[in-house]
């Protein structure tokens, strides 16, 4: 088995590493724009939008303008003509499709989709706690026509079709047809699962609602728990934000949750779920920061690295078996309610849910599947944005039996599409495929793995992370990443046999 990637070798290669030089500074306009993105969405007053919107609008464009110079291009198709080790040239295929990509929009279109974003997604959140679709339409229409046209272009130049292009930039090299094929057969499979899940559930004692938890309590037990889990507090913060996410850069990695006084579980899990991300971040490799090789391996790995941390891990009894006393000393409370069992039943209850972040695992992937196909028809022109909100309540209605209440929780739910990011839905569930497959391959390795966490020490599963995932960056392809580490390409094998382990036959046991 071949070492983690070591630091660039020296130079021998002169036109790469003027390259590589050159991308330096793409990487630092880049960086800059993820921490006033940050700042954007977590500190910065409602008076700033317009001015940020102009700062990132010209950020981006400068960034676009560094990665499409014909310097690049030159020491690119140079470099290519050099005898490089294995690394320097995974980086080079890194900053040629970087580059196809950037080429592909002009910068008049780069300027105006990131400005149109950024009012698009200053009126969402306004839109989404008053429940009114109508206040974001316009915007959302603006920026969707943007993101076509973007599509349009990069589908030409990727020789691609538009969703796909869109897709490429979120899961490199992932494909639609592909997608549709692993959905084919997980969704059937979920779906003759789920009665015998609920039946079973069904018959469990029921359990009263969690009590209200001030903000500051939950706050205190989601860093505590972050921090256990590995989360490094000396290169990162947690903070609040209408949408949990995580951002800034590997060695300042900013996440954030939202709090809910009448559900302490929910901050809990958004907290568990981001650090799964911040902990992606900073173990990517040190010495190859500032080139795209060194940057995370496409949104499948990350969500995979965030739903292993939260869903994998953190509705398991050992991690359970963890948190209960931690979080009766945090809340000052006692009692068979706070007892792992307890905790148990209520992180692995299952329902047809109307919000995606609170789902289970067994009801997640609907969320995805439907949102994956309105996003493809929203792309196509198939569903104008004004019919969006029917559209939803329809898919939700098919997909698990229920409709939102209004557009808060119905298609008002996720920023995504308000901050123009299509092709990024899909990732979820084939991220939550590949923890399912990484997990199972981290317990064969770590025979104590279960105890190790339920006495909360996670650093055997972090070094398995660290070494098998982190470390790698984009040095592997998705499938070439996964076949290293577990011995197969992405799979929903593991992930089913993990739902029925979990809700069929730990719920007899």
């Amino acid at each position: 088995m071949s070492a983690a990637p070591a630091a660039p070798a020296a130079p021998a290669a002169p036109a790469y590493e003027a390259l590589a030089a050159r991308w330096r500074r793409v990487a630092a306009l880049g960086d800059a724009m993820a921490m006033l993105s940050w700042d954007r969405q977590t500190t910065m007053p409602p008076g700033g939008a317009a001015a940020r919107a102009d700062t990132l609008a010209e950020l981006a464009v400068l960034r676009h303008e560094a990665v499409t110079a014909p310097e690049i291009a030159d020491l690119a198709s140079r470099a290519g003509e050099e005898p490089l080790d294995p690394r320097p040239a995974a980086n080079l295929r890194e900053i040629r499709r970087l580059r196809l990509h950037a080429a592909a929009v002009p910068p008049g279109l780069v300027a105006a989709r990131s400005r149109a974003a950024s009012a698009c997604e200053a009126a969402w959140r306004e839109a989404r706690p008053a429940d009114d679709f109508a206040a974001v339409a316009e915007p959302f229409a603006r920026l969707l026509a943007l993101v076509r046209e973007t599509a349009a272009a990069k589908a030409d130049a990727l020789g691609k079709a538009p969703y796909d292009a869109l897709l490429d930039a979120y899961e490199p090299g992932g494909a639609s047809a592909r997608i549709d094929a692993v959905f084919a057969r997980l969704e059937p499979a979920l779906a003759a699962l789920l009665p015998e899940i609920l039946e079973r559930q069904a018959r469990r004692p029921a359990d009263p609602p969690p009590p209200p938890v001030p903000v500051e309590r939950q706050r205190a037990l989601g860093r505590r728990v972050a921090a256990a889990l590995g989360f490094d507090f000396a290169h990162g913060r947690l903070d609040e934000s209408a949408h949990p996410f995580t951002g800034g850069v590997p060695d300042d990695v900013r996440l954030t949750t939202r709090y809910d006084e009448a559900d302490w579980t929910s901050a809990l899990m958004g907290t568990v779920h981001e650090t799964g991300h911040a902990l992606y971040e900073r173990g990517l490799p040190a010495d190859w920061r500032g080139q795209p090789a060194g940057d995370a391996r496409g949104m499948t790995i990350h969500e995979s690295q965030s739903l292993l941390v939260e869903m994998q891990v953190g509705r398991s009894r050992p991690f359970l078996e963890f948190l209960a006393p931690a979080v009766r000393e945090a809340f000052g409370v006692s009692g068979p309610e706070w007892e792992p069992e307890a905790l148990r039943r209520r992180a692995t209850r299952v329902a047809r849910g109307l919000v995606r972040v609170d789902a289970d695992e067994a009801t997640y992937p609907f969320h995805v599947t439907m949102r994956y196909r309105l996003e493809r028809a929203l792309l196509s022109g198939g569903l104008a944005p004004a019919d969006l909100p029917g559209a939803w309540d329809e898919a939700m209605a098919a997909a698990l039996g229920v409709r939102p209440p209004g557009d808060r929780l119905g298609c008002l739910q996720d920023i995504h599409w308000y901050d123009g990011a299509f092709g990024y839905f899909p990732t979820y569930t084939l991220g939550a495929l590949a923890a399912a497959q990484l997990f199972a391959a981290a317990r064969r390795a770590v025979a104590d793995m279960d105890s190790r966490i339920a006495a909360g020490d996670f650093a055997p599963l972090l070094g398995w992370l660290r070494e098998n995932v982190h470390a790698w960056g984009s040095f592997l392809d998705t499938d070439a990443l996964l076949a290293r580490a577990t011995g197969a390409p992405l799979s929903e094998a593991d992930f089913l046999a993990h739902i029925r382990r979990r809700y069929i036959e730990e719920e007899e046991a």
